[in-house]
């Protein structure tokens, strides 16, 4: 007679277990969340090093926002539904509008209160942009793709200053700490975001083989635009900073989405991008025809008035990458604190401690860098001449670099966490698919490299500005006394096919003298035995036998009560 699923589980079978004991959870992690995403030794160090530590209490709070169960549920809802273009209204008229979920409207609110757009260009304290930097280290466990609008907006305040009529109207606007969706009159609202419309199809980074036209207008500094571009995050931005060749030349232009009148400028969206990751981000083609801009800084000179917005987005593309690898490293030890194997727990067992360890440092090196540009853009916008040769050579120097390890450093991440990393409800998978995005946007490995060739070519005291921070540590360590010794003969022979292993000896450099000065001894010692001395393999957790791999992970993932 046969037996039914209610008489199986009153009566065991002979083997003494029940259906339902097949769906008993064990050797699997809790959830994360939450967590404080401010929990960081290297991080707090570096505030209160590059002079923002009064901020501090409302980094730790934001911390503890970021890594709360609601707003990892936003991330991962902005995500999962993607924006969506509306090019017509039901009656037939053109709006180019992009639909986003609630959850996006709720995580870019919060950035702009936090002041991770333009606010710091209005704060005037000592480390305003320092602390802006590392909010976003800390708001960057979250969803990266809402950072693009709020990048890009405090990358167009030092570039609209170029034309003090325009600034006065929208600066205090975009550095406003009030979102407002919606496409209204700009004047009319109480903040405003900026996205910016510079590569086109037939050249990408190549700005200058630009073929979108500007042709004067009657009234003095106004243009009309016509052309196509080919990649612009984030259109429902308000404004936004467009290249389009002048009769004089290439020129830097803003465009409203809606005019002062009230009618909506021609901005026809032709599609929204398929892209790899950051799948919460709206990225676009739109097309201008008849499209009213005004003249941004003088006829000719557009790259020259946008190249501090580039500067500003490199910044950023530095700290989500950094932010990336930390939270993929706090993701991963969450896991193998509550993961067995083999009869241990995985963070109990030498090999995965060596790869915990190996990422940490990675972690830590990217952390410091990234702290230590945000220093220097702080002080080079209140007038340090060294800290801005300084900023101008090793921003592109850390775009390459620490953009670069991101995707290496989040695989690796992820296989911590084995099978279960690569499901897609592990977060992890977003996390992957994110990472490559920032070595490509803002330029290239290779323009970013070529950037740094120019710069050095152009200007003696960039190269001077890093040897001079380099020559803070001389004598404290053999081995990166030695790589700075070798670079200074790099410098002066730098080539075009030899670009890229150049700009990694600067970046490992500049990171070993970071953590010499300012890091525990075991964490200096360990990267400088490795990324400088050699004594690494070809992949993370290679560290070699006497590397401090116990302080290391004490240090960077603590055990908490």
């Amino acid at each position: 007679m046969a037996t039914t699923l209610a008489d199986e589980r009153q009566h065991p079978g002979a083997h003494g277990a029940t259906r339902d004991l097949t769906h008993e959870v064990t050797n699997q992690p809790p959830p994360l969340s939450p967590y404080d995403a401010s929990d960081d030794t290297a991080l707090l160090e570096g505030l209160r090093r590059e002079g923002a530590e009064w901020a501090e209490e409302d980094l730790r709070r934001l911390g503890r926002l970021a890594g709360s169960a609601q707003v990892q549920e936003w991330s991962e809802q902005a995500n999962r539904h993607e924006p969506v273009l509306r090019t017509h209204d039901r009656y037939g008229h053109r709006v180019d509008e992009v639909d986003f979920h609630p959850s996006w409207h709720h995580l870019t609110r919060t950035a702009v209160a936090e002041g991770l757009a333009g606010a710091p260009w209005a704060d005037d304290r000592p480390g305003a942009h320092v602390a802006r930097t590392a909010g976003g280290l800390v708001w960057g466990h979250t969803d990266a793709g809402h950072g693009c609008p709020t990048s890009m907006t405090y990358a167009a305040v030092p570039a609209l200053r170029r034309q003090p009529e325009l600034a006065e109207v929208y600066e205090p606007l975009l550095t406003s700490r009030t979102y407002e969706p919606g496409l209204r009159t700009p004047a009319g609202k109480r903040g405003l975001l900026a996205g910016m419309g510079m590569t086109e199809k037939q050249g990408g980074s190549d700005v200058r083989t630009n073929t979108t036209t500007a042709t004067p207008a009657a009234e003095p500094g106004v243009y009309t635009l016509r052309g196509h571009k080919w990649f612009t995050s984030a259109p429902m931005c308000d404004v936004f900073l467009v290249l389009a060749q002048a009769p004089e030349g290439l020129s830097c232009f803003l465009v409203p989405r809606v005019l002062p009148d009230g009618t909506r400028n021609t901005f026809r969206i032709q599609r929204l991008k398929e892209k790899l990751g950051n799948r919460s981000n709206a990225s676009s083609e739109p097309e201008f025809d008849g499209t009213v801009a005004w003249l941004v800084g003088p006829e000719g000179q557009g790259v020259k008035t946008i190249v501090e917005m580039v500067n500003c987005t490199r910044l950023d593309c530095v700290m989500m990458s950094a932010a990336l690898m930390r939270k993929t490293l706090v993701e991963a030890g969450h896991h193998v604190r509550h993961r067995s194997a083999f009869g241990a727990r995985l963070v109990d067992q030498p090999l995965m401690r060596n790869v915990l360890a190996d990422l940490a440092l990675e972690s830590e090196a990217a952390t410091a860098l990234t702290l230590r540009l945000a220093g220097a853009a702080d002080r080079a916008v209140r007038g340090d001449a060294g800290e801005a040769a300084f900023r101008r050579i090793a921003t592109a120097v850390g775009k390459y670099w620490v953009t670069k390890r991101g995707p290496a450093f989040t695989a690796e991440a992820l296989e911590c966490l084995g099978g279960n990393g690569y499901v897609e409800d592990s977060g992890m998978p977003r996390h992957y698919r994110e990472a490559p995005l920032l070595s490509i946007w803002e330029g290239s490995g290779n323009v970013n490299a070529l950037d740094v060739l120019r710069a050095l070519g152009r200007d003696p005291a960039t190269a001077q500005a890093l040897l001079d921070e380099l020559a803070l540590t001389r004598g404290a360590d053999a081995r990166l006394d030695t790589a700075a010794a070798g670079l200074k003969d790099q410098l002066a022979a730098g080539s075009q096919a030899g670009a890229r292993r150049l700009v990694e000896r600067m970046a490992l450099t500049l990171q070993g003298s970071l953590l010499v000065r300012y890091a525990p001894p075991a964490v200096a010692d360990a990267f400088c035995a490795t990324r400088l001395g050699g004594d690494w393999g070809y992949s993370f957790g290679t560290l070699p036998a006497a590397a401090g791999v116990d302080a290391i992970l004490g240090r960077a993932l603590p055990e908490r009560g």
